[in-house]
């Protein structure tokens, strides 16, 4: 076995401060708070312009021969069509700020039902902003012919719209972040030498054992440099430190505790 030598790091200036810029750890650091607020605050807002939509399909049409109705300031037909276009603004806007959400603060997939419940609420949200106007619309028999079928349509085109747009077709959970996260605090400084293709992650690689000057830099440094990737021995090994870690998580923290127990014993013995 090669005699491991002493390393003398070279550190860049970008180096020493690459560890926290990840994106998953600028993710993390973020409030989502903002965001769900005004989810929730369109959502609402979409259910009062819904509500309003069924207001306007209740006003009977008047006879031809009478003043025509208005349902705040507008024809009763119209104020349908605009409610429900408003309707639907709010209801995308409240699925995007909610997806981007999600994102950036992610469900975990431990509980499946709760991590699709949170991943498809804006889904959800859609169908309660158009079915009860649909149903209700169908069902009232003050309404004429033409407010039935040309809201209806309106109404079923604008859910759909509204569905497809809320739907996440990437969903992000909390674990694939937690993984993400390891990967980028590994990688936020990378160490190689003048002479080699590759970079590594680990100052201790056994392929920088015989190497006395290491540079320490970012993975973009690294590249730009002239290292063509990660060395195949570091990403294995992280990889296996990744699937051991939540397994020696807890026994780490007993034998710590077993430590700490002994010491006492001996201090108490030696009093």
């Amino acid at each position: 076995m090669a005699e491991k030598k002493e390393h003398k790091i070279i550190q860049s200036e970008a180096a020493k401060t690459a560890s926290t810029k990840g994106v998953a750890a600028q993710q993390i650091a973020q409030s989502t708070v903002g965001l769900r607020i005004g989810s929730v605050v369109l959502w609402i807002v979409a259910l009062v312009a819904e509500f309003l939509a069924i207001k306007a399909s209740f006003v009977p049409s008047p006879a031809e021969d009478e003043e025509a109705v208005l349902f705040m300031g507008m024809a009763p037909f119209t104020a349908l069509i605009v409610f429900l276009v408003i309707d639907l603004i709010c209801v995308i806007a409240g699925s995007l700020l909610w997806k981007k959400a999600n994102h950036i603060h992610p469900a975990s997939e431990k509980n499946a039902l709760t991590f699709w419940l949170w991943n498809n609420l804006g889904v959800i949200m859609a169908a309660i902003a158009f079915i009860p106007f649909i149903i209700l619309l169908l069902t009232n028999k003050n309404a004429d012919q033409k407010t039935k079928t040309v809201g209806t349509i309106v109404a079923v085109v604008a859910m759909l719209i509204a569905g497809f747009s809320s739907y996440d077709y990437n969903p992000y959970s909390a674990e694939e972040q937690q993984e993400i996260l390891k990967m980028e605090e590994a990688t936020a400084t990378v160490f190689w030498t003048e002479g080699g293709k590759v970079f590594h992650i680990y100052e201790d690689c056994q392929h920088l054992n015989k190497s006395e000057e290491l540079h320490q830099t970012t993975t973009q440094e690294a590249e730009e440099a002239g290292k063509e990737r990660l060395c195949k021995t570091c990403l294995k090994r992280h990889e296996k430190e990744a699937v051991e870690a939540p397994a020696t998580e807890e026994p780490a923290a007993v034998e710590e505790s077993t430590e700490a127990e002994e010491q006492e014993v001996e201090e108490s013995v030696e009093e």
